[in-house]
Parts: C-alpha cells; sequence; structure tokens
C-alpha cells in the first residue's frame, strides 16, 4: 500500500518498503512505480526501497503544463527530505534517467550513487524532438492510446516478446492509464531538457550505466563511445535485453545493482 507526500504544487504518490540504504526508483515514459513491481519487492529485502509515481503519471498530480527533468528532480528532492532518508542511492529508467541526472546536476550531496538503467545523459536530437512533437498533436487529438501497442512492444528484445508477453500486456495497461495531459506535460519536459554529459563525465557521484545489447531506443555500443567515463563509474551490458533489463534479465540486474549499491565505484 502506497502514501502520499503533499508538494506545494499537488500530491505525490509513493510507496516505501525495507530498510537498509536507502535506493529510490525512479520510472520512464508511459511508465509508473508499477514497472517496478516485483524486481523492487526483491531489494526491499536488502536495502530500504521508495518508488515514486512521477507527477503526471499514475496516482500523482499533474503539477503544470510541463514538467520538465528539473522541477520532477525538485519533486523527488522534498519527497527524500520529508522522508528523513539522508542520502538515497538513485535508480532511473529511461526518461527516470533523464531526471536522475538532473538530480545529480542539482543535488549531488544528497545521493550515495546512482544507475541509468537504459538511460542517457544527452539532450533530445531533432529527430527525438520531432517525434516527441508528433506524439503530442496525437495525443491532443484524443488518440494516444494507438501509440502504446508499438511502442509498449518495442521496448522488449524482439525474441523476448512471447517469453514476456504478460509484461508487455502490463506495460500497455499501465501506459493507458496515464493522462492525455500527464504525457504532454512530460514530452514537453523532455524535449527541452539539457545535455549533462559534462555532469556524467565529472563523476562527483558514483554511477552504474546498465545497457541492452538489443534496446532498440539506445545503441549501447555507439552511446559508450560518446561519454568519458570517470573512474568511480561502471558499465553493465545485459547480452538477452532490450529496454526492460529489470524484467528481461531480472537476476542479473539484480545482483549488479546490488554489489554497486552496497559498494559504489
Amino acid at each position: 500500500m502506497g502514501k502520499y507526500f503533499h508538494h506545494s504544487s499537488g500530491k505525490l504518490f509513493y510507496t516505501d518498503h525495507g530498510s537498509g540504504i536507502p535506493v529510490i526508483f525512479v520510472h520512464g515514459y508511459l511508465e509508473t512505480s508499477a514497472v517496478w513491481s516485483g524486481f523492487a519487492e526483491d531489494l526491499a529485502d536488502r536495502f530500504r526501497v521508495i518508488t515514486t509515481d512521477l507527477p503526471g503519471h499514475g496516482k500523482s498530480d499533474i503539477l503544470g503544463a510541463v514538467h520538465s527533468m528539473d522541477l520532477m528532480a525538485g519533486v523527488l528532492y522534498d519527497l527524500i527530505v520529508s522522508l528523513h532518508t539522508g542520502p538515497v542511492f538513485m535508480v532511473g529508467h529511461s526518461m527516470g534517467g533523464y531526471v536522475t541526472m538532473a538530480f545529480v546536476d542539482k543535488f549531488p550531496d544528497m545521493l550515495t550513487g546512482y544507475c541509468l538503467f537504459h538511460s542517457h545523459p544527452f539532450a533530445d536530437t531533432p529527430e527525438a524532438i520531432a517525434k516527441r512533437e508528433m506524439e503530442i498533436k496525437l495525443v491532443r487529438a484524443g488518440n494516444k492510446d494507438k501509440m502504446f501497442p508499438e511502442s509498449i512492444s518495442k521496448l522488449f528484445a524482439r525474441n523476448n516478446l512471447e517469453k514476456f508477453a504478460g509484461a508487455v500486456a502490463r506495460s500497455e495497461e499501465i501506459a493507458a492509464d496515464i493522462p492525455a495531459d500527464g504525457i504532454v506535460a512530460v514530452l514537453k519536459g523532455m524535449m527541452e531538457r539539457p545535455s549533462r554529459v559534462k555532469i556524467m563525465e565529472e563523476g562527483k557521484v558514483p554511477c552504474l550505466w546498465i545497457l541492452g545489447t538489443h534496446d532498440s531506443h539506445i545503441n549501447c555500443d555507439k552511446i559508450q563511445e560518446r561519454v568519458k567515463l570517470p573512474s568511480n563509474a561502471r558499465v553493465e551490458i545485459l547480452k538477452n535485453s532490450g529496454h526492460m533489463g529489470f524484467i528481461e534479465e531480472k537476476e542479473i540486474s539484480l545482483d549488479v545493482l546490488t554489489k554497486f549499491i552496497k559498494n559504489p565505484g
């Protein structure tokens, strides 16, 4: 059962389980905290695990016309302060990684480390911005459901679609429940985010970077060539995963993440 944190602009839904090192999970685009179901529960046997519905997603309120990565990082900061956790380890999946990078930029002293899970520190390309603008038009026309079957299936490696058919269907259900205004607000926020590659390269906070060999959204080989990782960063390549390694290769992901949280960098 979750709880609500009442932010100055609205309420934020979150869960808080387990004990030990605090770990906060930040979900991606067209997701909610429910996407971590199972994975977060397993980690709660080892750590204090916090999950949230980002503003405009799931049970959390829409806070404005644009949900910038900085705005959402600020809300997470306020939540963490209210929970008296002290510094946390932050895990950001996909868009959640963009929020995580904003948090690293703004509040590095509040982190023991962070994980970019199928994410990266770069700004949107012109091609990505054009795609997001098309999605905004589709959502505003009342056709947001048309995005889900194709966009959700592309999150998984092609060879895993049959094996994880239930997870694919569950992801589609989660996406369908996200309100249109919430989708538009976060699309605008992603379009305007700056590159934070220099923040990642500075290495003020230890980083675990998890990528998937079969990720159709992020080319794991090319993306690594664009970042000069510091000595306290580690890269883990999931050989049989697309964009959803915490589902597609759950046990490996749990093991890698657990070891890094306990001994970051």
